[in-house]
C-alpha cells in the first residue's frame, strides 16, 4: 500500500526531474502573452463583480503585513512547517515591531467583519497578495501568492452542510461564467478544449477514502476527477479511517471537527472543502479554492486540542473568537492566477503571474515552449 504519510507531506511536488515528467511535452500556448494579460483584466472583473453579487459582499484593502503576536497571520497547516517571513519595522522606535508578510488573510477577514460593521448575510472581498517561501516551487505552486479571500457573516442556523453547498455553488456558478466569458473572448480556447463543466460534485473525504481506500490523498483526487472533472471534497482537516486527515488543514479557521450526516444519513464531519479540477492542459488535478464555515469558540478549542496547539488561545485573534468579539462566518481564498491558469488553459503559474522561479524550472519550461514571465 502507499505510505499516506508522505502524500501529506506538502502541495505539489518534491523533485524538478518529476516536474519535467509532468509538464506536458507536446504544449503549444494558443495564446499569446499580451492576449493573455488581456483575458486575466478581463476574468478578474467578472469574477470580482460576480463574488460580490452571489455573495453579498463587498471590496475591501486587507493587509500584506500583520504584527507577529497578533496571532491573525496564517499557517497555512497544523504541523509549523510553512512559516512567515518575519522582520522588525519601525526606525527609530525604541522596541521595533515585530512583523510577518502574511500567508494569507484567512484570520484577518474574520475580524474585518466587525472593523467595516458587516451585518448577517454581508462580507468582505479582498484582493490579497502575500508570501509563502515555504513551498517547493513548481508548475501550480509559487512563492508569490494572489488570492480572492472573502468572508460573510452567518448565524448559527446556517452552520450547516446545506448551507455551504450553497454558497459553493454559487461560487463555481461565478468561476464557470468566466470560463465562458473566456471561450467567448477567445473561440480558440474552446475550439480546442471545449466548454467547461457544467456540473460539481460534491463528496465526502470520508467517502473518497471508502471509494479508493488503497490510493494516497492526490491519487483519490486524481482518480475522483476521472468521473467528474469538477469536484468539491467535503471535511478534510479530520482523522479518516485510515488514521490521516484527507489534508493537513489548520485548526483555527475551518470547521473540520463538527459532526454532520451525509445525503443517505451516515456520519461524516466537517464544515469546509475544497474545489478541484482536471486541467484538460497539464492532465493533472488543478485546487481553485479552499473554503468553509469558520470555528465557533467550542470548535476552535476541540480543534487546537486534538492538534496540541492549545497556547494559540493567548493571542488577541483567538482571545476575539473565544469572547465572542468577532462573528460568526464562512470564507475562502480563491487562487487568482490558478483560476487564470485554468480558464485560459495556461501550463504553468508564471504565464499568469510575475515571480521568481529557480534556473532548473524555467529550463524545463523554456524546452517545453512554457512561457514563464520574469
Amino acid at each position: 500500500m502507499a505510505d499516506k504519510r508522505a502524500d501529506l507531506a506538502g502541495p505539489g511536488v518534491s523533485t524538478y526531474d518529476e516536474v519535467a515528467r509532468i509538464l506536458p511535452t507536446e504544449y503549444r500556448p494558443i495564446l499569446s502573452r499580451k492576449e493573455v494579460q488581456q483575458g486575466i483584466s478581463a476574468l478578474k472583473r467578472y469574477i470580482e463583480d460576480g463574488l460580490s453579487r452571489e455573495l453579498g459582499i463587498f471590496r475591501v484593502e486587507c493587509p500584506l503585513i500583520v504584527e507577529r503576536e497578533s496571532g491573525m497571520n496564517d499557517y497555512l497547516d497544523r504541523d509549523g512547517s510553512r512559516t512567515p517571513v518575519d522582520f522588525e519595522a519601525g526606525l527609530g522606535l525604541e522596541r521595533r515591531l515585530n512583523c510577518q508578510v502574511v500567508q494569507a488573510a484567512t484570520k484577518w477577514k474574520r475580524f474585518a467583519l466587525k472593523q467595516f460593521g458587516c451585518d448577517v448575510g454581508e462580507g468582505v472581498l479582498t484582493d490579497m497578495r502575500a508570501v509563502r517561501k515555504d513551498y517547493f516551487l513548481d508548475h501550480d505552486h509559487s512563492s508569490y501568492v494572489d488570492q480572492w479571500d472573502w468572508e460573510r457573516v452567518i448565524t448559527a442556523k446556517d452552520r450547516n452542510l446545506a448551507f455551504l453547498k450553497d454558497v459553493v455553488g454559487r461560487i463555481w456558478g461565478v468561476l464557470r461564467g468566466a470560463g465562458q466569458l473566456a471561450n467567448s473572448m477567445f473561440p480558440q480556447l474552446q475550439a480546442q478544449w471545449g466548454e467547461f463543466p457544467e456540473e460539481l460534485h460534491f463528496i465526502h473525504a470520508e467517502d473518497l477514502l471508502a471509494k479508493y481506500p488503497d490510493l494516497p490523498r492526490k491519487q483519490r483526487e486524481t482518480q475522483i476527477l476521472q468521473e467528474h472533472p469538477a469536484v468539491f471534497i467535503i471535511g478534510i482537516g479530520w482523522t479518516l479511517d485510515d488514521g490521516y486527515p484527507h489534508e493537513m488543514r489548520a485548526a483555527d479557521y475551518d470547521d473540520w471537527v463538527t459532526p454532520t450526516t451525509s445525503d443517505d444519513g451516515r456520519p461524516m464531519h466537517g464544515l469546509n472543502g475544497d474545489i478541484l479540477v482536471w486541467n484538460p492542459v497539464t492532465r493533472r488535478r488543478h485546487e481553485l479554492t479552499s473554503m468553509g464555515v469558520r470555528v465557533t469558540k467550542e470548535t476552535l478549542r476541540q480543534q487546537l486540542e486534538l492538534t496540541r496547539q492549545l497556547d494559540f488561545l493567548s493571542m488577541p485573534y483567538h482571545q476575539m473568537v473565544l469572547n465572542d468579539e468577532v462573528p460568526l462566518s464562512i470564507g475562502g481564498g480563491i487562487g487568482q492566477s490558478r483560476t487564470y491558469m485554468y480558464l485560459l488553459r495556461r501550463a504553468h503559474l508564471g504565464e499568469c503571474s510575475v515571480t521568481v522561479w529557480p534556473k532548473q524550472l524555467k529550463e524545463i519550461c523554456h524546452e517545453r515552449h512554457i512561457d514563464v514571465l520574469e
